[in-house]
């Protein structure tokens, strides 16, 4: 029997030309997609479903899905899937990161003009019939500075036509290798020289613990004066209030927003001021770019049921279900361990080395190795999977080197994770025992035993007597409950390290107590 998919929004008719032609049944009901009830009685019968951002695929309605075997996306966010859920039940998510990118990259060049030339705001009082010639005054883009703060897919087209409107592009980016940025042609900078020096400043970075709040009160502080904001990426990059203040105060001369903290954003801090230019997150809105995702997911959605091939999938690898159960936790392991790097890494990466050896040597270590890198990459880079991610790092200028052996170590299996970066390199090594779960074992050559949990804190630290109970009872006085307690160091009165389960969230400024114990070096909240 033919496998069944559901297309719950609105996609183009190519769509299902595709699916036809590959041999699956497709139903169209967009209408399903704002009705999650109607919703819930129809999936039952479906191996796939086919949506776009209307459709909020919950654990509650998985539970109506007993057939279902893959979602797809049209589009990069799949914040309207429950992906835990969808894995815990074997189904694969699926995105099309790379379908929006040139329509993205076009708006905001487009939000730049309409912002320098003030054209919403002409156009108004023109059409008001008041004729305001002298009041609108705008600038030229010609020879400004661009900052482009994240210089991924979107960024890098952004950059490139930049430059060719004869703007000097800064990008800050710590994912971007020198090497790559010159072959883009822009300057790599630190985020505070970025804010400092340039006259338009474009985010493209995806919302991230790391991201979220990029552009801070203190950070806008430190912009030039007269600077102008563009914002297509995500809400919540920027501060909106403290924005505001500034826009008021005349230190920014002007913002446009595709996208807001709350959408639909029927109000908004920038809402009302004459300096500002909003669209309501339309930054894929164009008929190419709809085809194009409505293709690639229909294509993908097909290619998994027919033939069960696995493309850009954001919560699984490309394997067969023969390898699956021997892969599965060394895939675990490897993720986390490059989580484990990637939330500590904060410089440009040049090469990435990862050694197998042992059992896991004999294993599909490409898909470790993705997993690995994914995981790495994802701290910075959210849309990141493990089918792009090596495409993704490969874009960088980031080398991947991939190592097996048998075992030389007292493990049947070993992964070991080399970050090389500019000056130094970074370490970390881990195994899979009999019980399944993913265990870190040493970092930057220093052993140690930790279960891989999901809030942990990591701990640099000069060996002299005291730390420990200093530590304990800062965490305790904050009633943070300390599950487990991994020690290690290189010799007494070295270097040592500490890897701490924790029950819950560490808070900002608990974080900064442990950071200013004495001889601590570096302190920093994880999260698998």
């Amino acid at each position: 029997m033919a496998p069944r998919v559901l297309i719950s929004d609105a996609l183009s008719p190519a769509a299902i030309a595709i699916f036809e032609d590959r041999g699956v049944e497709v139903t169209f009901r967009p209408e399903l997609g704002k009705d999650k009830e109607k919703l819930a009685e129809a999936i039952g019968g479906f191996d796939g479903l086919a949506i776009r951002s209307a459709t909020k695929v919950t654990a509650k309605l998985l539970e109506r899905a007993p057939n279902l075997k893959v979602i797809g996306r049209a589009g990069i966010g799949v914040d309207n899937v429950d992906i835990p859920a969808a894995t815990a039940k074997g189904i694969i998510v699926m995105n099309t990161p790379f379908g929006n990118s040139i329509t993205t990259a076009e708006h905001a060049i487009a939000l730049m003009f309409a912002l320098a030339r003030q054209i919403p705001m002409a156009d108004a009082s023109t059409q008001a019939g008041k004729w305001e010639k002298n009041r609108f005054m705008g600038v030229e883009i010609s020879g400004k500075v661009l900052g482009v703060i994240g210089c991924g897919n979107i960024g890098s087209i952004v950059a490139d036509l930049a430059i060719g409107l004869h703007m000097r592009v800064l990008a800050y980016d710590p994912f971007l290798t020198p090497e790559r940025a010159i072959d883009l042609g822009v300057e790599k900078v630190e985020l505070e020289p970025l804010l400092a020096k340039a006259d338009i400043v474009t985010l493209h970075v995806p919302m991230t613990a790391q991201t979220k709040n990029i552009l801070s009160d203190e950070n806008l502080a430190k912009t030039k004066k007269g600077v102008r904001i563009i914002n297509c990426a995500r809400g919540g990059l920027v501060d909106e209030q403290a924005l505001r203040a500034l826009l008021d105060s005349g230190h920014v001369a002007g913002a446009a927003f595709d996208v807001f903290v709350q959408e639909p954003a029927v109000e908004n801090p920038l809402f009302g001021h004459p300096n500002v230019v909003c669209t309501p997150h339309l930054g894929a809105s164009t008929s190419e770019a709809q085809e194009n995702v409505a293709l690639q997911v229909a294509e993908q959605i097909s290619d998994y049921l027919v033939r069960g091939a696995i493309s850009n999938a954001v919560n699984f690898p490309s394997i067969t279900a023969e390898e699956a159960p021997k892969l599965r936790p060394f895939i675990a392991l490897a993720e986390r361990l490059g989580s484990f790097a990637g939330q500590l890494v904060d410089c440009g990466i040049k090469k990435v080395s990862i050694t197998y050896e042992g059992n896991v040597a004999h294993l599909k270590t490409k898909a470790l190795t993705a997993s690995a890198i994914a995981g790495l990459l994802r701290p910075l880079l959210a849309d990141v999977n493990v089918v792009s991610a090596p495409a993704v790092a490969k874009e960088r200028g980031i080398v991947i080197d991939e190592v097996t052996r048998e075992a030389e170590a007292d493990y049947e299996s070993l992964v070991t994770l080399a970050v090389s970066m500019e000056g130094h390199e970074w370490t970390v090594a881990g195994t899979v025992f009999h019980d399944g779960k993913p265990r870190i074992i040493s970092v930057n050559g220093i052993e140690v035993d930790a279960v891989v949990a999901p809030t942990m804190i990591y701990v640099s630290n000069v060996d002299k007597p005291g730390f420990i109970g200093r530590f304990a009872s800062l965490l305790g006085n904050a009633a943070i409950n300390i599950a487990t307690f991994a020690l290690g160091r290189d010799r007494e009165g070295g270097s040592a390290v500490a890897l701490v389960e924790v029950d819950g969230a560490v808070p900002e400024k608990v974080l900064e107590g442990v950071k200013g114990l004495p001889g601590v070096k570096e302190a920093k909240a994880l999260a698998f």
